[in-house]
């Protein structure tokens, strides 16, 4: 059920399972690149964006039109990033920050990253059980969101006819979302010259601004950007840089083709609520389910209300099938870990399914619309923890080579990310003063604070880890480059070498270790730290039965060396492995440090790592590694 993954292909199952190297003529060339762009476009025109695409219409009218450009323009460009990425370096981004942050802020990275595929998932289960409740309304909206489970089943078969099929599928769903809302834009008749003014920037209100906030947080999502870097591994293609340079060109081709469908779904329903809800006195609509209802008044057709719902359920239905292909990806490539396909959609499924049935059995079908606005939210709270890392691995010139984006892209691209990032934080900042307004809810100001700061060190670590390790590397870099002659190779030998044991299988091999690096004229100190819990608490003072043991085992491994010849002392720590080691090292004196390196994984990688690492970086004297 879950395995540990050692593949570094990203998606291996279908890890360049379309030959694009193979000679083809004219258009065919294209079209054995194109389609990863169309699973990625669906998670621009999901249920999620329609709440904020139907406010910005009905109450506002065509103004906010060039925000929804400036959006899809911001997309294409993070897009193409991300499939640079997948392209030049054949990694992902959940594999490409598990090479470059250290493992705390990777699993910090990844637990964000869930969190927004959660989210996602959530938008695309109340978008289906709407779609449902609206084409069926005999059928409850609970009973719609009970439905969408079934979904898992639809996912794992149409993954087993391949990634081809697979977009084969998702490219009809594309086609049934713009055909219908081609269609209902022919009924509703929009004013052209208007819809043309709305393309030109307008200054905007504190109410109109806050809309735009929503649309411009809805468009961009952190998980599409895992997503395509991954997507476009499904495709072989060349090493040599001709090869790659026609990949970057074929799928930039795709992206704008891809992204452009979906702000024609994004603008038309804006430009469909702007026509007939804003111009018609009801600029108060600001639901979905109203939508509904009122097109078909309007309009005076069945066909509209219809069209509306067979699209929603066609958008949920696409977006929840790239939602799951990118949980796999960061599961994968954080944590190398593979899961089952169908327990993984049932799990991300259920997580999705929880507060949308809690909150339709509390407050009824009222809220379902402020709950869909609500995975918007948190899905832009994510979205500078996937950008920010994204240009700086497409800006390495050492990893991306002669494909590093020019400085021209980078600076704009840091000007979005600087954007999407500022609006993040202010609306977040907004929220939480209406909190600290109130008397008491003092749980809720605790959690934001500690949240904020938690959120402020992830950023900041983030954003300057890689700057810092570059100028590292850099400044190596300049000295490895001035050869000198080798003067001086005489070492003096340790005379008094520690040894951390931890009373494993790897003991004696350390040991053994210790011995041919000092011989018998040297001087062997022996040391273990007691973790146990009445260890931590009393320290020196503790005599548990885990101490007492301990205490014996090293006895006895001093009067084994003894019986040799080996001269030897033992030591015996409490409470913290880093601070103990170091400290028993310093007072004993030794020269040389000998420890064992633990091939472990998950929390135990991180215990066990990040002990090597701290105690290597704090001591002067030479640190052994014995694997």
């Amino acid at each position: 059920m879950f395995n540990s993954y050692k593949s570094e292909n990203s998606l291996s199952e279908v890890h360049e399972t379309v030959d694009t190297t193979k000679p083809r003529k004219g258009i065919r060339k294209f079209l054995a690149f194109i389609g990863p762009a169309y699973l990625v476009s669906v998670g621009y025109m999901d249920p999620g964006n329609w709440e904020s695409d139907l406010q910005g219409g009905a109450k506002f009218g065509y103004q906010l039109i060039w925000i929804l450009l400036m959006s899809n323009l911001m997309a294409l460009l993070l897009q193409s990033l991300a499939a640079r990425l997948g392209i030049v370096r054949r990694r992902d981004l959940a594999q490409a920050n598990r090479e470059t942050y250290p493992p705390l802020v990777n699993f910090c990275l990844y637990i964000l990253a869930e969190i927004a595929i959660a989210a996602c998932d959530l938008a695309e289960v109340l978008g289906m059980a709407l779609g449902i409740h609206l084409l069926f309304p005999a059928i409850p909206l609970l009973a719609g969101v009970g439905i969408t489970v079934l979904d898992t089943l639809l996912l794992l078969w149409l993954q087993s006819f391949g990634i081809r099929k697979l977009e084969a599928f998702i490219f009809a769903l594309v086609l049934t979302i713009g055909g219908c809302f081609l269609i209902e834009i022919c009924l509703v008749k929009p004013n052209v010259s208007a819809v043309v003014v709305g393309f030109i920037p307008t200054k905007l209100n504190s109410e109109a601004l806050y809309i735009a906030i929503a649309i411009i947080g809805a468009t961009v999502m952190p998980h599409n950007l895992y997503l395509h870097s991954a997507l476009v591994q499904t495709r072989k293609i060349g090493n040599d840089n001709a090869s790659i340079k026609k990949a970057l060109k074929f799928n930039l081709i795709d992206s704008t083709i891809a992204l452009n469908a979906a702000f024609f779904v994004n603008a038309a329903i804006l430009v469909l609520a702007a026509s007939a809800f804003h111009l018609s006195g009801n600029s108060g609509v600001a639901k979905i389910e109203d939508a509904h209802h009122l097109l078909d008044g309007l309009l005076g057709t069945k066909l509209a209300p219809l069209l509306f719902a067979i699209a929603l359920i066609a958008a949920g239905q696409s977006s929840t099938v790239t939602g799951t292909l990118a949980g796999q990806i960061v599961m994968e490539g954080y944590l190398k870990i593979r899961i089952n396909p169908w327990l993984r959609r049932l799990i991300t499924r259920l997580i999705a399914i929880a507060p949308a049935v809690i909150v339709i059995l509390i407050y009824g079908d009222t809220k379902v619309d402020d709950l869909l606005l609500f995975s918007q939210v948190v899905l832009s709270l994510q979205l500078g923890f996937a950008v920010i890392p994204l240009i700086h691995f497409v800006s390495d010139k050492k990893t991306m080579g002669a494909f590093v984006i020019s400085p021209f892209t980078q600076v704009v691209s840091w000007i979005v990310a600087a954007i999407l990032i500022f609006l993040n934080v202010k609306l977040v900042v907004e929220k939480s003063l209406i909190v600290f307004e109130n008397d008491g809810m003092i749980g809720w100001k605790i959690a934001i604070i500690v949240f904020g700061l938690l959120f402020t060190w992830l950023f900041l670590t983030m954003t300057f880890l890689p700057i810092i390790k570059n100028n590292i590397r850099k400044n190596n870099s300049k000295i490895h480059n001035d050869s000198k002659p080798l003067a001086n190779l005489e070492i003096a030998a340790a005379n008094r070498i520690a040894v951390a044991l931890d009373f494993s299988l790897n003991d004696e091999k350390l040991i053994a270790n210790a011995l041919s690096q000092g011989g018998k004229n040297a001087h062997y100190i022996l040391l273990h730290i007691v973790e146990s819990a009445s260890a931590k608490y009393l320290g020196v003072d503790t005599d548990d039965e885990e101490t007492r043991i301990d205490k014996e085992r090293l006895v006895n491994y001093e009067a084994q060396l003894k019986n040799l010849n080996y001269q030897v002392e033992i030591y015996i720590g409490y409470r913290n492995r880093v601070k103990e080691i170091i400290r028993i090292v310093t007072e004993s004196k030794a020269e040389m440090l000998i420890m064992g390196a633990h091939h472990h994984t998950g929390i135990k990688d991180y215990l066990f790592g990040e002990t090597i690492e701290a105690v290597r970086h704090q001591l002067k004297i030479p640190v052994l590694i014995v694997n």
